[in-house]
């Protein structure tokens, strides 16, 4: 096996292993995930899967990334239009919310985990986010963009872009919570929160 092959299988391998990986969490969280089980799954050696992953932490960290790059890819592919600040901030919030309502389990089930390891790669609320935490980042560029002109130190444009994220973490979770809630009404709960935003900031700019 050539070479080019060899490296093309191994990456077959290894994105089955964070597949199953993903399957497993969806249905059961965190919690749920073990070597064991994603061998049972695909039919490899526990020998196969360490080959690839040092332990599950890196698999969880890998699964994270994955996941955690779909949200970030929808909110930069928005920031690097020629949009106005206002629709810049209106159309990330969005993309965030529908990235997040295309895959609801794996949402949940990593974004209320309270473990430490996973905390590191969720966690949003402290101070300096906007630097360690990609999309908080790119969050913070649309609102000091929509701020331009006007005196707001880094500190609060990082707070303000931590208060927006959260709210709408919030409203996310209800969402995926109330399953049920007919498509009509879940688009006038997602335009109606992003509008409060809007509002909100137009005020903290008068």
């Amino acid at each position: 096996m050539s070479k080019e092959r060899q490296a093309l299988k191994q990456e077959e391998i290894k994105n089955l292993i964070i597949n199953t990986a993903q399957e497993i969490v969806a249905k059961e969280g965190i919690n749920g995930l073990s070597i064991r089980k994603i061998t049972n799954i695909i039919d490899y050696s526990p020998a196969i899967i360490y080959h690839y992953f040092k332990d599950k932490d890196e698999m969880i960290s890998k699964l994270m990334e994955k996941n955690y790059k779909k949200i970030i890819d929808a909110m930069s592919s928005v920031y690097s239009t020629n949009s106005e600040p206002e629709q810049k901030l209106k159309d990330s919030t969005k993309a965030y919310i529908e990235i997040a309502l295309q895959m609801p389990d794996e949402y949940m089930n990593i974004m209320l985990n309270t473990s430490d390891n996973i905390l590191e790669h969720t966690s949003v609320l402290f101070n300096g986010a906007s630097v360690k935490r990609q999309a908080i980042g790119v969050l913070c560029k649309v609102v000091k963009d929509y701020y331009k002109g006007f005196t707001i130190s880094d500190a609060e444009i990082e707070l303000t872009a931590q208060l927006i994220w959260t709210s709408t973490f919030g409203l996310i979770i209800r969402l995926i919570i109330e399953k049920n809630i007919p498509q009509e009404q879940r688009n006038n709960l997602i335009n109606q929160h992003i509008k409060i935003i809007i509002n909100g900031l137009l005020h903290t700019k008068s």
